[in-house]
């Protein structure tokens, strides 16, 4: 079985973050194991807290999990400020870590910040260029070139961030009128499109692309049939989301489909 670990921050309810990432795991049919590296408290209306740990708990996990399980894959999802990233990036350089997905999480669905500000250059310059993908949606994608949201511009702005390292760049279809995604691989660029399905209920649509997409690169495929088939497993997690959890954004149901007999 193959293995992926995400790298990311546990979401107390369980929409998001790592609870996120383990369903998708489960979904994709990947063996899942996590470093976790803050903790927040929130719910499906804010978050109210966030507990940052110091970067050698992330490190020491992503070291314990790699000597004896293994990783076929990472992603990265909320790692919130620069030591935290820094740490994370210098383990995966050093165990040379394959088939890194960062997700440049930036802002939560109830629109808490979730990255500081000084954060974002070390993203740029230490993780980035480790990266076989990053997968911001349009706003965080142009927020990190530091332009306003232009869906006309979309282009440039993929090749913009390819420019600071990631072999490939996926701006993911969450924030875009259309819900498709684009990816440029440094030379073409590719419109990952499939259903979209309008809902309040997409707390955690980005972990469960990122991690798809984690899983389906382990699992041995392309770039650009693993970038559809995590939009199609987030899109069905969109389709499936949960009007009764909560009272605000409600979670995405990454298992939904399965448990109607669907496959990816």
């Amino acid at each position: 079985m193959k293995r992926v670990m995400s790298v990311a921050t546990s979401d107390s309810g369980a929409g998001a973050g790592i609870q996120a990432d383990l369903k998708a795991f489960l979904r994709c049919g990947v063996y899942g194991t996590t470093a976790i590296v803050a903790t927040t408290a929130q719910n499906t209306k804010e978050v109210t807290d966030i507990f940052p740990f110091p970067p050698e708990v992330g490190v020491r996990q992503i070291e314990a999990i790699v000597s004896d399980i293994g990783a076929d894959a990472t992603k990265t999802g909320m790692l919130f400020n620069a030591g935290i990233i820094s740490a994370v990036a210098e383990a995966i350089d050093r165990l040379r870590l394959p088939n890194v997905v960062v997700d440049p999480v930036m802002v939560a669905e109830s629109g808490a910040v979730l990255l500081e500000p000084d954060a974002v250059q070390t993203y740029k310059n230490e993780l980035f260029p480790l990266a076989a993908a990053i997968t911001p949606n349009a706003n965080e994608a142009f927020a990190l070139v530091g332009e306003e949201v232009d869906e006309r511009r979309m282009e440039d702005c993929a090749v913009t961030l390819h420019a600071l390292g990631p072999k490939n760049v996926i701006i993911t279809g969450g924030h875009t009128e259309s819900g498709a995604g684009l990816l440029y691989d440094g030379e073409r660029f590719s419109r990952i499109e499939g259903p979209v399905y309008r809902s309040r209920n997409t707390h955690g649509a980005g972990c469960t692309y990122s991690s798809s997409l984690a899983s389906f690169l382990a699992l041995g495929h392309g770039i650009e049939q693993a970038a559809r088939r995590a939009h199609a497993v987030a899109s069905e997690a969109v389709k499936y989301g949960l009007d009764e959890i909560g009272s605000g954004a409600g979670p995405v149901h990454a298992l939904g489909p399965v448990l109607k007999g669907a496959k990816a």
